[in-house]
């Protein structure tokens, strides 16, 4: 009989474009999110019904919208420390590879290519840089629980009776 696992089998690309984007929000959230906070109207609105008739609730529209610019701007700085303390947390060559290629403002100019001939001293080879790309995705995953599992294949031919 061969061996068990109770270990789920992880989707590598899933988890990589899950990884990938996590770190996308990071990047937007640190670097190019605009502030926009929602302002409220001093125009008054006037109608023939009364404002509470239907449910009995009046709407604070002030108070709403200063609720909601207070915890965007918290959710955003939080997510963005919570990414920076799981990357902290690994291994001194997966933290640098992950802070170098995929944590800067260059993103978008800096290439796999360059992270591992030029950033990494003293340079390493391509599926060295691939295996250590992999577990520091790994890693991130399980840290910020972005980890995608294989879908069991269910009525196959694998069982004998």
């Amino acid at each position: 009989m061969g061996q068990q696992s109770f270990l789920p089998e992880i989707d590598r690309k899933r988890t990589q474009a899950a990884v990938e984007d996590a770190l996308e929000k990071y990047r937007i959230y640190k670097y190019l999110y605009i502030i926009e906070e929602r302002e409220s109207s001093t125009t008054a609105a006037y109608s023939d019904m009364p404002r509470s008739s239907p449910t009995n609730v009046t709407s604070d529209q002030t108070a709403n919208i200063a609720v909601h610019n207070v915890d965007s701007q918290a959710y955003r700085e939080e997510y963005c420390k919570r990414v920076e303390r799981a990357v902290k947390r690994m291994p001194r060559m997966e933290s640098f590879l992950i802070e170098s290629r995929y944590m800067t403002k260059e993103h978008d100019y800096i290439t796999d290519y360059y992270v591992y001939n030029f950033a990494f001293q003293p340079p390493m080879s391509g599926g060295k840089y691939a295996t250590i790309r992999w577990k520091a995705f790994y890693k991130f995953a399980s840290i910020m629980n972005l980890l995608v599992e294989k879908e069991q294949r269910k009525g196959g031919n694998n069982e004998r009776n």
